[in-house]
């Protein structure tokens, strides 16, 4: 019995809660003053929250640019090398070739396959 007295108390107590904030009283200017502070610092913390994602997205976004950057320039970089040392190698044969006299000269034709 003594349990039934309780449970009825607690029904009464949150059909009466539920009955105030439906109707808009238990939430009044009194609760805003009273946790003005708690409230101005959850507002704070929240905003700081999306800044902080906001900022997080727009650096990760610099870095993934910078990266595809970095890939690109190292591709000129390969394609460059492998220009000069083309050109280092040519040059060294030519100036090789003329140091024994000799009279080779590069061809001006590709050269062709002779069908048997």
């Amino acid at each position: 019995m003594a349990k039934d007295k309780t449970d009825g108390r607690r029904r009464s107590t949150v059909n009466k809660i539920l009955r105030e904030t439906v109707q808009g009283r238990s939430i009044s200017v009194e609760f805003f003053r009273r946790y003005a502070i708690y409230i101005v610092g959850l507002i704070i913390m929240v905003l700081c929250y999306i800044g902080n994602k906001y900022i997080y997205q727009s650096r990760q976004e610099m870095v993934l640019k910078l990266q595809s950057d970095l890939k690109d320039a190292k591709t000129d970089l390969v394609d460059m090398s492998a220009r000069y040392n083309s050109m280092v190698r040519e040059s060294h044969m030519v100036a090789y070739v003329d140091s024994f006299n000799l009279p080779l000269t590069a061809p001006d034709r590709p050269p062709y396959v002779i069908s048997e």
